[in-house]
């Protein structure tokens, strides 16, 4: 199965991304961790993309699609894929099609603007390991501590509501756009995100059964 998902920031791609590789036992290609992985190899597309990420610029198209096209090439990606945060241009799913990688389906997580602010602000790190909680939905044992190491819970910058609105913003200006087009190729799949993860679970492999 190759698989594009879209939804927006804070919809729940990557939670549902790690169970559907895991049923389906194909990779989660993620736009982030194999940038990171191509400067950390010095693959050419690595080192063309660290020259702008060094000088402070946004790497362009056509090195995020070659590091792409390079990670594709890999063997594990033979019996399928999940590409998620990528493509998040019309643009680039065009390049996409260019490079005759056929995809299946684009499934496309809904969920309100007005839950993802909900949602996203609620997030809470442990600024010494990580771990992640939520104010709402996993709270941790003692309030602004956490429960693996005893750090102190901070709110990133990214969830911070007037963050949150702006990167919804551009998702639905650049991104959501993607729905059409996938649409009009007859692949798109549309889900309704749920507050508990487990029932979005059981829509999105309900959906994919389909395919």
């Amino acid at each position: 199965m190759k698989l594009v998902l879209l939804g927006a920031p804070g919809a729940g791609k990557g939670t549902q991304a790690e169970i559907i590789s895991e049923k389906y036992s194909i990779p989660t290609i993620s736009t982030g961790n194999i940038i990171r992985a191509a400067l950390k190899n010095g693959t050419e597309m690595g080192l063309k993309a660290k020259a702008y990420i060094d000088s402070g610029r946004l790497v362009p198209d056509d090195v995020v699609i070659g590091i792409i096209k390079e990670r594709l090439a890999q063997d594990d990606c033979q019996n399928g894929f999940i590409l998620d945060g990528f493509p998040r241009t019309i643009p680039q799913a065009e390049a996409l099609d260019n490079m005759n990688i056929a995809i299946d389906a684009a499934l496309s997580i809904e969920v309100s603007d007005r839950e993802i602010v909900k949602r996203m602000s609620g997030r809470r790190v442990c600024e010494k390991c990580g771990a992640s909680y939520h104010t709402e939905f996993k709270k941790p044992k003692s309030t602004g501590v956490c429960d693996a190491c005893g750090g102190t819970l901070v709110i990133r910058k990214d969830d911070e509501p007037d963050t949150v609105l702006d990167r919804l913003d551009i998702y639905h200006k650049q991104t959501e756009p993607l729905k059409s087009y996938y649409k009009e190729q007859g692949k798109l799949i549309n889900v309704e995100g749920q507050n508990k993860v487990e029932d979005t679970t059981t829509r999105v492999l309900a959906a994919l059964s389909e395919i």
